[in-house]
């Protein structure tokens, strides 16, 4: 029987912004409204947030985590907001012995909620946040190769609508985005955004070319400008191991006035 992986690397915007109809979030939520309907509704999702780091590879286990208000001086609505969708026990112990078996260590966890790497975003794609979710830490080493390696482990004979988010950010230079815009922070941002790109969407790049430019990704024009810590765009790397191809579809815009971008992949196995 074939299956399809779907994965989707999201730029999620700044905190709870994008639910508080920020005018620079605008396009973002048109974009994740339009991907929602382009993907489907899926029977779970795994969200590998840019917003929580583990010293091994830790997937949240409760059968209802709470939500995770990880952002601060927000207006009073933005602790209220609510995404009540449940937790997949089953799935998060599968995922767990997926990655063991790959020679990841893995921990199971079941006190921790939902932070807004995850809320966020789904609240905008599926609002009846009736779909079961895990969330899948980042590893602190924040190693290129290992996160590839971790999206390589999601890859399982699992259910064949399972789609795996990778919630993070293309361009996440916080003071960058709080500065005025020149001609040479444009050209910087830019020029990171078309190597994303290509190596991302490239169809004529083989895939061991283009796993070797995300383990390289410091090499790319500006990387270190566009990302001075590398979280935001780690998800990505877990995606692209996920899929394994070059994305099926990507997504050009703004986010508070900086070029970002997101990807979609659909891959059968």
């Amino acid at each position: 029987m074939t299956t399809q992986r779907q994965a989707l690397f999201l730029s999620h915007g700044a905190g709870p912004l994008p639910l508080l109809g920020d005018a620079s979030h605008e396009e973002m939520v048109r974009c994740l409204k339009q991907i929602a309907a382009t993907v489907g509704k899926p029977s779970a999702i795994v969200v590998v947030s840019a917003h929580w780091e583990a010293g091994r590879a830790t997937l949240t286990s409760a059968a209802n985590p709470p939500l995770i208000y990880d952002y601060h001086g927000f207006p009073q609505e933005s602790y209220e907001i609510e995404y009540p969708c449940a937790g997949a026990p089953a799935l998060a112990a599968r995922i767990a012995g997926q990655l063991a078996a790959a020679g990841i260590h893995a921990d199971l966890d079941g006190e921790r909620g939902f932070d807004h790497g995850l809320f966020v975003p789904l609240k905008i794609m599926y609002p009846g946040a009736d779909i079961p979710c895990v969330q899948l830490s980042l590893l602190k080493s924040l190693d290129a190769a290992e996160h590839i390696r971790m999206g390589r482990a999601l890859q399982g004979p699992g259910d064949a609508s399972l789609l795996v988010i990778g919630s993070g950010f293309s361009f996440h230079n916080m003071r960058a985005f709080f500065a005025p815009e020149t001609d040479s922070s444009r050209a910087m941002n830019e020029g990171f955004e078309t190597w994303l790109l290509d190596t991302c969407c490239n169809p004529d790049m083989g895939e061991a070319e283009r796993t070797q430019r995300l383990v390289d990704w410091e090499d790319a024009p500006f990387a270190r400008h566009c990302h001075p810590r590398e979280e935001h765009l780690l998800p990505l790397h877990v995606c692209y191991g996920y899929a394994a191809t070059a994305c099926l579809k990507s997504f050009e815009l703004r986010i508070l006035n900086k070029k970002s971008s997101m990807y979609l992949w659909q891959a059968g196995s």
